[in-house]
């Protein structure tokens, strides 16, 4: 009998899931007209990674039954499919063991198995809650325009995407459209946030609901998010005051207004409402950054997580500063996390630089528009200058696995390849010369 460990089975379950999305995006009832299997596969992909990668219009290829199999993808990628497991597990009365909670841990990238099932729970009465409220206040917006069918139907949808940070929208243009619309900029931006910055910091926040009694990560989690959105638009702002493409020809609140949502936006929600491949390059370059970075651990977002970046940044000044410890909050932070911060961002960086020397060689595009597909596809971001639809069938492939990367994590693909070993002997130090 096979016997997987929680890495490999988290793989599987979402590869198994990314193929079934495929089968039922490939049927006729699923779409107006015939799609390439590749194209149902890298939809299903983006879909379940919660990326939002398009290589077809979502909006007028795919039939009311096919949008509905993306939103149910995105959730089940969003909140992940071993929750969903977990959950079914728990109505149906059944032991949650040992090897479930493992593999939970591993799913919602927690220290510990101790207190994850009620963390599922939480999970999904927060997410259930939050998009309804959403769709609420989405339909007085959509309703009036669309008719109570479609607008209650694009309000669900949009709620379902934008929460789980995914950047499928139902209009070939995103939703530029609305750029100038505060209720769609306000709500589609509020539940991205909510989705990226994570359910644990959430729930410290609901539990706690003071400051200076939150955790060493919710306090970095939103002080960070704030300084790093905050930067940002006011980066976007004014090097795209005067573009004339971009924010030129909006009003002043409309600058500012555009210029909060790209901000936010490419900590891997994927939603646009000014066109990416008219931003400024060094707007451009931000949003690569921002995209690597991504969210919160534990969150529906991509990255190597801000957490992450904010270790690797103090580990710096740690050293520069020539001390030993890394301090934070009065608090130390243990040296497997540095050692994990180093892997990740270097693992990352590994198959991100892979994937763009691919793409360079098989795409007719230029390198910031590969570079900003790349980075898009691997923080499940979902933004694109445009080049996605027409990318090679080995360019697709290639952001497919990108995307797959991206939403498992690459240690946890590694981790399900490897048989990692403790290491039972110790050797004596030696000096080396570094820098």
């Amino acid at each position: 009998m096979l016997r997987f460990n929680p890495s490999q089975l988290l793989v599987i379950v979402f590869a198994a899931g990314i193929i079934l999305g495929a089968v039922l995006l490939k049927l006729p009832v699923a779409t107006h007209g015939s799609i390439r299997w590749l194209d149902a596969l890298f939809i299903s992909a983006s879909a379940m990674t919660v990326t939002g990668l398009a290589t077809v219009d979502p909006g007028s290829t795919f039939t009311t039954f096919g949008q509905t199999i993306i939103a149910v993808l995105i959730q089940l990628g969003g909140l992940g499919i071993m929750s969903f497991a977990i959950l079914t597990y728990m109505v149906l009365g059944k032991k949650i063991g040992i090897k479930e909670r493992l593999v939970m841990q591993q799913a919602l990238n927690q220290t510990s198995i101790g207190g994850v099932v009620n963390l599922v729970k939480y999970l999904f009465l927060f997410s259930i809650m939050i998009e309804f409220i959403a769709m609420v206040f989405l339909s007085f917006r959509w309703v009036p325009e669309f008719g109570w069918s479609q607008g209650l139907f694009y309000s669900f949808f949009h709620s379902i995407s934008a929460f789980n940070n995914a950047g499928f929208a139902l209009w070939p243009d995103n939703i530029i459209r609305y750029v100038n619309d505060p209720l769609v900029n306000i709500v589609i931006s509020s539940l991205f946030i909510i989705g990226g910055i994570g359910f644990t910091v959430l729930l410290d926040i609901w539990k706690k609901r003071k400051f200076s009694k939150f955790s060493l990560h919710t306090r970095i989690m939103l002080v960070g998010t704030l300084v790093i959105n905050v930067i940002a638009m006011l980066f976007i702002f004014f090097v795209e005051y005067s573009n004339p493409d971009t924010l030129g020809n909006l009003s002043t609140g409309g600058k500012l207004l555009a210029s909060y949502f790209q901000a936010v936006s490419p900590r891997t929600a994927g939603f646009n409402t000014l066109d990416m491949a008219s931003l400024d390059e060094a707007t451009l370059f931000l949003m690569i950054i921002l995209m690597f970075i991504g969210g919160g651990s534990a969150s529906t977002a991509g990255g190597i997580k801000l957490t992450t970046a904010i270790i690797i940044v103090l580990a710096t000044i740690t050293f520069l500063r020539g001390k030993e410890d890394i301090t934070i909050g009065r608090r130390s932070i243990h040296a497997r996390y540095i050692l994990k911060a180093l892997a990740i961002a270097m693992v990352s960086l590994m198959f991100v630089l892979t994937a763009i020397f691919i793409l360079t060689i098989s795409e007719k595009a230029s390198f910031i528009e590969i570079l900003f597909e790349i980075v898009s596809a691997f923080g499940t971001v979902g933004l694109s200058m445009g080049i996605t639809g027409s990318l090679t069938d080995l360019g697709k492939e290639v952001i497919i696995v990108i995307m797959f990367i991206g939403k498992v994590g690459p240690l946890t693909l590694l981790f399900s390849l490897a048989k990692p070993q403790k290491q039972k002997i110790k050797y004596p130090n030696e000096d080396i010369l570094t820098g």
